[in-house]
C-alpha cells in the first residue's frame, strides 16, 4: 500500500521496514516535528476545563490571547 508523505506529499510504501512512516525521510519527519512544536500544527478544539484548573495566570493568559488571534480555533 502507498500513502503520501505528509510533509513533501512523496509516495510512500507502507511497510514494516520503511522506519519513518508515513513520512518518507528523516528529514521529513523532523520538519513536522519542528511544525508541531512552534504550534503550526496544533489539534482543533477547545482546552480541557480540568487542566485549565492547574494552569498558572501566565499560561492562562498565554491561552485567551491565543484564542483571541484566532476567534475560529485554528
Amino acid at each position: 500500500m502507498k500513502v503520501s508523505c505528509p510533509t513533501c506529499q512523496k509516495q510512500v510504501e507502507w511497510k514494516a521496514e520503511n522506519k519513518f512512516r508515513p513520512f518518507c525521510s528523516e528529514r521529513c519527519k523532523l520538519i513536522d516535528l519542528g511544525e508541531w512544536a512552534d504550534e503550526s500544527h496544533r489539534i482543533a478544539g477547545q482546552p480541557d476545563p480540568k487542566q485549565m484548573e492547574h494552569m498558572s495566570d501566565d499560561e492562562l493568559m498565554a491561552m485567551m490571547e491565543k484564542l483571541q488571534a484566532k476567534p475560529d480555533g485554528d
